[in-house]
């Protein structure tokens, strides 16, 4: 039986493991706000990673990353702003996403979301 939510948290949990043995600390999680939500928030070295984490069972339904349309980019953005500043963080910042797909596997594409720049 299909239940929404478990697959996210668990492609969550695979998503924060995979970061983690590659060296990265994962420093929060599902990091909620009225007008968008942060899947992971961890650190490597002096930069703060933003993750968001895209799971697609079937091929059928496109790919985890295409699924970030414009709207989407722009809410992620206001609530790393308001993460950010509510930290008081100074340091760089990356915006990464990761997929996986029906078998688990990650494509993990750093630095995939930047804020437009005027």
């Amino acid at each position: 039986m299909f239940r929404p939510g478990v697959s996210g948290q668990a492609a969550e949990d695979r998503a924060a493991a995979y970061l983690e043995t590659r060296g990265l600390e994962i420093r929060a999680r599902n990091v909620r706000r009225p007008y968008g939500e942060l899947d992971l928030v961890a650190q490597e070295g002096d930069t703060l990673v933003l993750v968001e984490v895209r799971k697609r069972s079937h091929p059928g339904f496109g790919g985890g990353a295409e699924s970030i349309d414009r709207r989407k980019q722009a809410r992620l953005l206001r609530v790393a702003e308001a993460y950010l500043q509510e930290r008081a963080w100074n340091g760089p910042v990356r915006f990464d996403v990761m997929t996986l797909d029906g078998r688990d596997r990650i494509d993990w594409l750093q630095d995939a979301i930047q804020a437009p720049t005027d």
